[in-house]
């Protein structure tokens, strides 16, 4: 399928730890706002809606809701629910539904708030019965069995991750947005740092936060007569295989792989072409496993290939460069629209002090649950300004 379509204005409000008297519908209006703002629309303009699967105190008719906290009546709007792959997942339905007719302008948003004592929710779902039980209680149990079988496998190193890391971190020194900014990290830092679940560090981990970010979708001709340059939706992949660990079909390769398959296939481009890797890091073995799946290196090899590349934002294989997740802070699921908020900064040229030269294509990856749900974009810079 060929896209017709771009990005024309995006927004994000910078992580924080805590929330202390802000509602998620609030922070959606204002992230929604300024997106609108960028692409220079009005709210009159948006006739499309997605949004995420919780918005803290609306569990469900959550696009009503929204519409209405912002005005809108929208002619196209649903929830996707995706974890941490729904704001890619978002961008393409939100194309699919321009192209079909039922809309021209779809604003894709997503916040969360983060209380001290957030409530809780009933989990009914068959990890309880098949994961929990045998220890397999949470995220990091899960990602630290996928980091100890690639580990077993191919002789992946803690050491090699950590390069992985400091890279990151390294880049999230040029963000002031992002939580860690200031303070930059060494290998040895990142190995010395506590235990979290064998063989995961601290550093390796993901800092949950607060946050909110949204873009605006529309056709590229109407994109080409806004205020910011086009990014084009040039392909995109989505695969979902599981949702318990104990159900994956294997755990050194996910279904990203066929997600960014036919996203490149899709853009008739692959992964030489690539200025920018803006990939899904929950922890540092999901993004090894990424840039292994994406192509980027050997299946296997990602741990000597760590050493030898420079993922910063001047390297030679400039990656996450506002620090990723790991390194600017998880905002809930905004945190993975962060990748496609990135992405487009860079091809837009626009990035302050962490500027990839030329950068005219992207690959941006999106991941839910362990490993299980997985989509894949590939962004073009619109030669147009």
């Amino acid at each position: 399928m060929k896209w017709q379509t771009a990005i024309a204005g995006i927004a994000e409000l910078p992580p924080v730890r805590r929330t202390r008297g802000a509602t998620t519908l609030g922070m959606i209006a204002e992230v929604s706002a300024q997106a609108v703002a960028d692409a220079g629309l009005e709210p009159a303009a948006i006739d499309g809606l997605l949004v995420g699967p919780q918005v803290g105190e609306t569990p469900q008719h959550v696009p009503a809701t929204v519409a209405e906290y912002l005005g809108l009546q929208p002619t196209m709007s649903n929830v996707v629910d995706l974890g941490g792959a729904s704001g890619a997942g978002m961008a393409w339905r939100a194309a699919a539904a321009i192209q079909s007719g039922m809309c021209e302008t779809v604003l894709c948003v997503l916040a969360n708030t983060r209380e001290e004592n957030p409530p809780r929710s009933p989990n009914r779902n068959p990890i309880r019965e098949f994961d929990v039980p045998f220890g397999a209680s949470g995220a990091n149990t899960a990602y630290a069995l996928i980091a100890n079988r690639h580990m077993a496998e191919y002789g992946t190193t803690s050491e090699q991750l950590a390069h992985l890391v400091v890279a990151q971190r390294e880049n999230a020194q040029r963000n002031p947005a992002a939580v860690f900014h200031g303070q930059p990290l060494t290998v040895q830092d990142v190995l010395d740092s506590p235990m979290v679940m064998d063989p995961l560090h601290l550093y390796e981990c993901v800092m949950p936060c607060a946050g909110g970010a949204a873009f605006v979708v529309t056709t590229t001709e109407r994109a080409r007569t806004l205020r910011q340059a086009p990014v084009v939706l040039a392909g995109a992949g989505e695969k979902v295989t599981h949702r318990a660990i104990s159900c994956a079909p294997d755990l050194t390769t996910g279904p990203l792989k066929s997600a960014i398959d036919n996203a490149y296939a899709q853009a008739g481009v692959g992964p030489g072409e690539m200025d920018l890797l803006s990939l899904y890091d929950c922890y540092s073995i999901m993004a090894a496993v990424t840039i292994e799946d994406a192509g980027i290196c050997p299946k296997g090899q990602v741990g000597p290939w760590l050493l030898e590349h420079d993922l910063t934002w001047s390297g030679d294989r400039p990656m996450n460069t506002h620090g990723g997740q790991i390194a600017c802070g998880q905002a809930d699921l905004a945190g993975g629209m962060s990748h496609i908020i990135e992405a487009v900064r860079q091809l837009r040229g626009d990035v302050e002090g962490r500027q990839v030269a030329d950068c005219e294509w992207a690959l941006v990856t999106g991941n839910g649950a362990t490993m299980s749900e997985a989509t894949a974009l590939v962004l073009h810079r619109e030669e147009t300004r």
